[in-house]
């Protein structure tokens, strides 16, 4: 059964920084595309960042120049180091894998930003 699992999520103040992993139990990782997405209380799932598996990354608006996706295929490991964090990026940030038809959530981990 495959598993993704995110972690780092906790309570940090303004400006401060958190680096987000997900583990993923896939066996063919290094042929997903790999995703991060937030939910703030009250809200939609919103888009964060995204990587291939050719490493091409992208971000959306309101992160960019902040907040940074990586992957280690050897580790079967997708991470985001978040830096310089507000109170508007609080949410349950959850990972997703793609590949073809095949399509995988983790559970999510939460980031509080206090202002």
């Amino acid at each position: 059964q495959v598993q993704l699992v995110e972690s780092g999520g906790r309570l940090v103040q303004a400006g401060g920084s958190l680096r987000l992993s997900c583990a993923a139990s896939l066996r063919t990782f290094s042929n997903y595309a790999l995703a991060w997405f937030r939910q703030a209380p009250g809200k939609e799932r919103e888009f964060v960042s995204v990587i291939s598996r050719l490493c091409v990354m992208t971000y959306s608006d309101s992160v960019k120049g902040r907040f940074t996706i990586s992957r280690d295929n050897a580790k079967n490991t997708l991470y985001l180091q978040m830096n310089n964090l507000k109170p508007e990026d609080t949410a349950i940030y959850y990972c997703k894998a793609v590949f073809g038809i095949n399509i995988y959530w983790g559970q999510g981990t939460q980031v509080t930003v206090s202002s």
